[in-house]
């Protein structure tokens, strides 16, 4: 190859690589102003991710169960009525949240100008997520940076800018980090990977106790299949191309399969004790980040 020409290349890399380097930089500011504003939008309409546990505050009487020791009841409260009650107290323990972002190039797809590219979206919801709990007081980390969970206004800037990091990785599971016992983790991505892989690393968290939230993030053109005609389809992960004669005669059925391998993955997570969530880039972020945050509601006792 002509010296001339691998200089050129080189140049084209090194300006590509400063491209890629500066662009997470430039995007920060409004991805935190739009996270913060979706975030606000949803916080109008949901309460406190109030819990039981060792505490001060008063939370709630509750019917008396079988099996729960004399100890527990409220007998002046009980007293004033034919059933047994139990005083709970509120959680003051902040809990310790992980978030993590599908970084595979799956994840830049869009079928339409006017959609969001898949990642764009998930690191959005994350990130507004993210901004829900700090306000309801709880501590937040980017899975993939290995930083130690943290609250308020800083751990936002700071997991954002891991997020945006993490894109050159195309990692398309999260790390097997050393994640506490007990801790919750935020997974978004399109789960259009390996299937047994994926399944394995959940497995692998339930075994700490980890839970969480399993989200997908959907192109409506992934769920209708909505082309008609003859058309190419390329693979945006190596699989290759692949050519449909008439894509009417295939949609029912792909349809019907892709509506499997989403109830596989429901499966998957429930299972493991984790909750499943699915999003449509053709659906406002609001809809998607009150589905994800309603998910996250801790169990009773955690």
């Amino acid at each position: 190859m002509p010296a001339e020409r691998t200089a050129a290349l080189d140049r084209g890399r090194l300006a590509g690589l400063r491209a890629g380097a500066e662009r997470p930089a430039s995007m920060l500011p409004g991805l935190m102003v739009e996270a913060d504003r979706v975030a606000s939008m949803v916080s109008q309409g949901v309460h406190g991710r109030r819990r039981t546990g060792v505490g001060e505050t008063f939370w709630q009487y509750r019917p008396y169960q079988q099996g729960e020791p004399a100890t527990a009841i409220d007998w002046r409260q009980s007293a004033r009525s034919r059933h047994l009650f139990v005083r709970e107290q509120e959680w003051e323990a902040a809990q310790s949240v992980y978030l993590w972002v599908d970084q595979s190039a799956s994840m830049r797809f869009r079928s339409a100008a006017g959609l969001p590219f898949k990642r764009d979206r998930a690191v959005l919801l994350a990130l507004a997520a993210a901004a829900l709990l700090v306000r309801g007081g709880e501590q937040v980390a980017f899975l993939e940076a290995g930083a130690r969970p943290r609250g308020g206004r800083f751990a936002l800037s700071r997991m954002a800018e891991d997020m945006l990091a993490a894109a050159a990785s195309g990692a398309a599971l999260p790390p097997p980090a050393p994640v506490p016992r007990h801790a919750r983790l935020v997974l978004i991505g399109d789960g259009l990977g390996d299937p047994d892989a994926l399944a394995a690393r959940l497995g692998a968290l339930a075994e700490r106790h980890v839970d969480g939230v399993l989200m997908q993030i959907v192109d409506p053109a992934e769920a209708e299949l909505p082309f008609a005609g003859r058309v190419m389809f390329d693979g945006l992960e190596g699989e290759g191309s692949a050519l449909i004669g008439n894509v009417g005669e295939v949609r029912e059925r792909y349809r019907r399969l892709f509506r499997a391998h989403g109830e596989a993955l429901r499966d998957m997570a429930r299972r493991r004790g984790w909750t499943f969530v699915r999003h449509r880039t053709d659906r406002s972020a609001e809809s998607g980040l009150l589905a994800l945050y309603q998910s996250m509601a801790p169990r009773r006792g955690h």
